[in-house]
Formats: structure tokens, C-alpha cells, sequence
């Protein structure tokens, strides 16, 4: 049945030591959790046993959280975090870049290799369609939070978003469906066995290319040149990606392949209990997360969840309305 719809979905999952659980958060959770079982099901073909995916999921999940908040921390809401330095670390009063993020798991990936002396392709190959799904499964988390609305529309799908006036594109879901779909695409160039960092790149590249056109739908804030914040690092990528097919390709840089027996051995080590504990607390950590932009929580959720109220963990904010990448 065609809408238009207005959203009014309750954002939070739960309550645990005056500490709000959010649908939001838990889009990252279950989002690393794709990837650590991704990882593992792939293991045998890397050459990893089980406390090397331990160790490689806590890493990405270290580098996803770290450089989502790092740079929406410091390039998209510094005009608020410069005047408000304690409330760097705060994530349970929001914000998340999703340029951040991926940023932040290739250097993680990128260190674990570098560290135990892996190789980086093979693994960022495999770790693309994760990246895929948990880009994918986060839009839908945008979504039950009521953010990235799009320009007001007429469509049929329309949505009315808390807090805003009109029915407006869902672009948040055009983006999150066009992520989803990069899973397929990028699990069949996968069976095509390329060259390694092939998957990489056309990740990297459709993932940047075909988001230049979804934002077309949405609405920003315009930067002194008239350019929208996130549009730049969505060329950025596509030329990146681009730029990694034509290298791949070029010097046909193969895969690597394990004898049977190397495989059997490299797969036969367990996680210890420090890693699984840990592993356990990186994946819970977003579940605090209620948003890819810092707010005043009661303010904005009160009216979506009743009994909200101002708090040491929850104080009052002025407007941030960050570009929401």
C-alpha cells in the first residue's frame, strides 16, 4: 500500500543505568556482527584461524567506532566539539560519520596487517562485502532515528520525518537499499576469482559513484562554494575506486591461493577468553549510540519516547544539525 507515511517510530530499545538503548546503535551491532561472522566463514581461504578473526574484527570494530567519531567530531561539528572539548567521547549523545567509518576501517585493516604481517587485498576484498552489508544495515538504523531526510516530494513513498515540516524523500533508505545491493554485485565479481583488490575497488567506486546521485535527493547545508559536504568524498571515492580497478587490472595482481594443508593448520587455533570479551564489548559499546549527529537527546526523543528528561549523561545542546554524512 502506497503512503505517503509519517514516521513516529519509537528510537529506543530499552533502558539499562538511567543509559538509553537505541535502534540506531544496535545497526552498528548488528553490523560488526555480520562482519566477524563473514570473516570467519572466509577464514579458511585467507590462511586465518579463529584468533585471527578475533583479533582482525576487534581491530575494525576499534577503527569503525574511532574514526566515525573522529571525523564528525572534527570536520563536520567542530563549530560545537571546540566549545565543548568534554563532550568529544560522549557517544551517547550522538554523532557518527559514515565517511568516518569507512575511513576508519581501512586504516584498522590496514594496522592488522601490517602488524601480524598479513596481507591487506585479500582481506579488504572479503571485508568489502561486509562493509557493504553494515553501510546497508546502519541506513536503516538513519531511518528508525528519524535522520537524512531528503528535498519534499510528492512521491507516493513520501515520508514525514519527526521534526520537520512536509513529506520528503526517504533518502536515507535509497542509500541503505542501494548498499544491500552492492552485496550481490560484489559477491559475484568475487566469484569471478579477479585479481586481488578487483572486490575492493568496485566497492569503493559504486559505492562513491552511485551515492553522488542519491544525494542529489537530499537536503544540505552548502559550503562557501556551494558544494555539499559529503559530495566531496563521494568523487573521491569513485575516482579511488576507479583508480584501484586500472591498477588491479593492469598488473593483474593475482590471488593467493593455500595448499590444502597450510589452510587446515592456519584454521586450527582458538580465540582466548580476553579476545571474546573483548570482541563482546566492542559490538555492545554502539548500542548507546542514538544518532549519526550530536543533540539535546530529551529534546528531540521526548516526544517519541515518553519519560526522557535532562540528565549529566543527557544535558541540554544547542542545535548542532549537523550535514549528516
Amino acid at each position: 500500500m502506497c503512503g505517503p507515511f509519517v514516521h513516529n517510530i519509537d528510537p529506543v530499545i530499552g533502558e539499562i543505568a538511567s543509559i538509553y538503548l537505541w535502534w540506531y546503535g544496535a545497526s552498528y551491532t548488528f553490523g560488526l556482527l555480520g562482519a566477524f561472522f563473514w570473516i570467519r566463514r572466509v577464514r579458511a581461504s585467507l590462511g586465518y584461524d579463529m584468533r585471527d578473526v578475533y583479533a582482525l574484527t576487534i581491530i575494525l570494530s576499534s577503527g569503525v567506532l574511532l574514526g566515525g567519531r573522529l571525523v564528525e567530531v572534527f570536520f563536520y561539528e567542530w563549530s560545537f566539539y571546540g566549545n565543548h572539548l568534554w563532550h568529544m567521547a560522549a557517544l551517547w549523545i550522538g554523532g557518527m560519520s559514515t565517511h568516518g567509518i569507512l575511513l576508519g576501517a581501512i586504516v584498522s585493516v590496514w594496522l592488522f596487517c601490517r602488524i601480524l604481517g598479513k596481507q591487506f587485498l585479500p582481506i579488504a576484498d572479503e571485508l568489502a562485502i561486509a562493509g557493504a552489508y553494515i553501510m546497508g544495515i546502519g541506513r536503516l538504523g538513519n531511518f528508525i532515528d528519524g535522520q537524512i531526510a531528503g528535498s519534499m516530494t510528492n512521491v507516493c513513498w513520501a515520508v514525514q520525518f519527526p521534526d520537520l515540516d512536509g513529506f520528503r524523500h526517504p533518502v536515507v533508505l535509497y542509500d541503505g537499499i542501494k548498499n544491500l545491493l552492492l552485496v550481490p554485485v560484489l559477491l559475484f565479481v568475487r566469484s569471478r576469482r579477479p585479481p586481488k583488490g578487483v572486490v575492493l575497488g568496485h566497492f569503493i567506486l559504486w559505492y562513491g559513484f552511485l551515492r553522488i546521485f542519491v544525494d542529489l535527493f537530499r537536503e544540505y547545508r552548502t559550503e562557501l562554494i556551494g558544494f555539499p559536504p559529503g559530495q566531496d568524498f563521494n568523487v573521491l571515492m569513485s575516482i579511488l575506486g576507479l583508480g584501484l580497478l586500472v591498477w588491479a587490472y593492469k598488473f593483474q595482481v593475482g590471488e593467493r591461493t593455500l595448499d590444502p594443508a597450510e589452510s587446515l593448520l592456519k584454521t586450527s587455533g582458538q580465540a582466548s577468553l580476553l579476545q571474546r570479551v573483548s570482541l563482546a564489548v566492542l559490538v555492545a559499546i554502539p548500542l548507546i549510540i542514538p544518532s549519526d549527529w550530536t543533540q539535546d537527546v530529551p529534546e528531540r526523543y521526548g516526544a517519541r519516547h515518553e519519560g526522557m528528561e535532562h540528565s549529566a549523561l543527557y544535558p541540554e545542546i544547542p542545535d548542532t544539525q549537523a550535514a549528516g554524512p
